[in-house]
């Protein structure tokens, strides 16, 4: 049996997040539809980010493995015959047996996006934060490099992780406006329940003048999650890159 890597994007509207559940329809279990059909056989895929409901992603690894004789440069093709509107597969790649979807990943990049103006866009509402009060922009990006580093996460970590620790590392935080639109974003080693969400809140709070921008070292010791800022809506986020060991993803 071979076993591929598919790079999936989708918008995570209408989604109960990525992880197959029952009740509740997920990216997972329409990207498991789509391969059953194609592959005429019941296939079960394994995920690298497991996005709550209403985050999004452009570059999703998902693995699966089966007997199928499509070439890896056409897999593609095929298979968005299969998925919904919502769901694209962008790239496919045969991996090895000691490939992990998610022990083999080597960072990640999140995007949090936040319009920020006196009326909501009604074409952004989808996938920013919109955020009505002016935001103080020069103190925001002022905070972004007290995050950078190996920390104890546990203060942007929201209840309910199952993480054995909250130590992380991230190795890049920038916050670029353009307009009205302030992207937030964060590679890293790995990342807490909801932690891009909390971060992207925190400095909103900071745009706001609600917590100083040299504060963010104390609150990171802290390891208080009440001492960080709310954690924003999941319309907002995008899983936007994963770098894995070996493979050009």
């Amino acid at each position: 049996m071979k076993r591929m890597l598919l790079k999936i994007a989708y918008d995570g509207t209408e989604y109960f997040g990525w992880q197959r559940q029952n009740n509740f329809i997920t990216v997972q279990q329409r990207v498991e539809e789509g391969l059953s059909e194609l592959l005429k056989t019941d296939i079960t895929v394994r995920g690298s980010s497991r996005t709550d409901t209403g985050v999004h992603a452009m570059a999703q690894g998902v693995l699966f493995q089966g007997d199928f004789t499509i070439p890896a440069e056409n897999f593609p093709f095929a298979l968005n015959s299969f998925l919904p509107d919502d769901i694209v597969c962008r790239g496919a790649y045969i991996v090895d047996e000691d490939f992990h979807p998610q022990y083999s990943v080597i960072q990640k990049t999140y995007r949090y996006r936040i319009y920020n103006g006196r009326f909501k866009d009604p074409l952004m509402s989808r996938y920013s934060e919109f955020v009505p009060k002016e935001l103080d922009f020069e103190k925001m990006k002022l905070a972004c490099p007290f995050f950078v580093g190996k920390h104890d996460f546990k203060a942007f970590c929201a209840s309910g992780s199952t993480a054995k620790t909250t130590k992380r590392e991230i190795f890049a935080l920038t916050a670029v406006k353009n307009q009205n639109i302030i992207d937030i974003e964060v590679t890293g080693n790995g990342f807490l329940y909801n932690m891009v969400r909390i971060l992207s809140g925190t400095l909103v709070d900071i745009g706001l003048g609600k917590i100083d921008p040299l504060s963010v070292p104390e609150i990171i010791l802290s390891r208080d999650r009440t001492k960080a800022g709310k954690t924003l809506s999941p319309k907002g986020l995008t899983l936007m890159e994963i770098v894995y060991k070996g493979i050009d993803f």
